[in-house]
């Protein structure tokens, strides 16, 4: 591994520089950041670097662990995913997006230091003997499918080595896991969505959890398989029968495993769950539960708002999906009971088409062209909080910058943490 920048407060500060790399730990190999602190955690540490004339030096240090190194490495390649899923979101995007949008990430180190899901379609049997190894737990795991002809099917992928075997190796090893179907109708549902659905519980408390989540579906699907969203109706049917199962895990299991991602009761038009009933909420990152921690922490502080007068007008953008969910918890309580001058207007999504609702799909674009149309009379404009990325930068490119400058007027990037932003644009 190379090294890119070394902390003054390295006992290695002065002896390796940036460019030099990193040959072994303790005489192994080292091929990543997570195996260099795997071992670094010996109470002596051996470091052979090579400099970039080819002249090696060995180290002998005490650590404690590799945190305390002070050394920076450069990022080795993301393993890229050899499947090619039905309903695949890089398949469904034009050109000129953030490059990071066109990368079809499936490396199980990902899955474990940031929580991104993984089929493990090219981990080998190397890679789930170091897993368990270095206790790289919890993992992400998209299941889709437990049948393994149907799951070849989903992921487009003959090779597909059964998924079962690798999931319980895994979880007999002490590996935690998290896993997620993405819902297709008429295809991995029905009586295939409970067959998964039981077959993964029967490997809890190592699986520990599973969601239910639809197919996102773009405009950009020009000779790709024929997918179509769920109906109404067809949402609604798919939260009974998840609701059901909760009801049995619960008295078998001692949790209700498994859930439907939010999308599913905003498209059913029904109400979201208790709180409680998401439990710890273990698949908040993905969708499952954010909106009842959304209104429960705001509910919870909401009363402190009171006496809040303000004579700003505020515009706040919104994704179609959780606009409901504003007009009927939030608003009333905003306008009528505090009486703030704010506008929710929901923004159509005409980049990617109006099928993806969700506000952290919608683009700079999109959003400008709705706060330049319904903005008039705003003095500021606040913008879904997960719109930009960390650098700043909405999907197509568009820098919050170049939107505040476009658009000439006070623009606030909301939080989902309501109290926090109407105190911010009102206070």
């Amino acid at each position: 591994m190379k090294v890119t920048a070394v902390h003054p407060d390295s006992p290695l500060f002065g002896r390796v520089r940036p460019n030099h790399t990193l040959i072994s730990v303790n005489g192994q190999p080292v091929q990543d950041v997570i195996d260099f602190r795997f071992r670094t955690a010996d109470e002596t540490v051996e470091l052979v670097f090579e400099a970039t004339g080819g002249e090696r030096t060995v180290f002998n240090l005490n650590f404690g662990s590799g945190d305390e190194s002070g050394l920076t490495f450069e990022e080795p390649p993301v393993k890229v995913c050899q499947c090619n899923c039905i309903f695949c979101f890089v398949h469904q995007q034009p050109k000129g997006m953030r490059r990071a949008l066109y990368v079809k990430d499936e490396d199980y180190r990902l899955s474990f230091t940031h929580g991104n899901f993984t089929t493990l379609s090219n981990a080998t049997d190397d890679d789930l003997k170091r897993m368990v190894a270095q206790r790289l737990s919890p993992l992400y795991i998209s299941v889709h499918a437990t049948d393994d002809a149907l799951r070849r099917r989903v992921l487009r992928n003959d090779k597909l080595t059964p998924i079962l075997p690798s999931l319980k190796y895994l979880v007999d090893n002490g590996i935690q896991l998290h896993t997620q179907v993405v819902l297709c109708p008429g295809i991995n549902d029905g009586a295939h969505l409970d067959e998964t659905i039981q077959q993964l519980a029967q490997l809890h408390p190592g699986v520990q959890s599973l969601a239910v989540v639809p197919v996102g579906l773009t405009r950009y699907r020009e000779r790709l398989t024929k997918l179509r969203p769920y109906t109404k109706m067809e949402a609604g049917a798919i939260i009974d029968e998840i609701e059901t199962s909760q009801q049995s895990f619960l008295e078998s299991l001692g949790t209700r495993f498994v859930w439907a991602a939010d999308e599913f009761y905003i498209q059913a038009s029904r109400d979201f769950p208790s709180h409680a009933a998401y439990e710890e909420m273990p698949q908040f990152e993905n969708g499952v539960g954010l909106a009842r921690e959304f209104i429960t922490r705001f509910n919870r502080r909401r009363s402190h708002l009171r006496g809040v007068r303000s004579r700003h007008r505020a515009l706040f953008l919104t994704g179609h999906s959780s606009f409901p969910l504003w007009q009927s918890r939030l608003l009333p309580y905003l306008r009528k009971e505090l009486g703030l001058r704010l506008k929710l207007e929901p923004v159509s999504n005409r980049f990617w088409g109006e099928t993806v609702t969700v506000s952290g799909l919608l683009t700079g674009q999109d959003l400008l062209q709705a706060a330049r149309h319904l903005g008039g009379d705003a003095d500021v404009v606040v913008l879904p909080p997960n719109c930009l990325n960390q650098e700043d930068l909405f999907l197509d490119n568009l820098s919050l910058e170049q939107f505040r400058r476009t658009l000439d007027k006070a623009v606030v990037v909301g939080s989902y943490d309501l109290y926090r932003t109407v105190r911010e644009v009102f206070v």
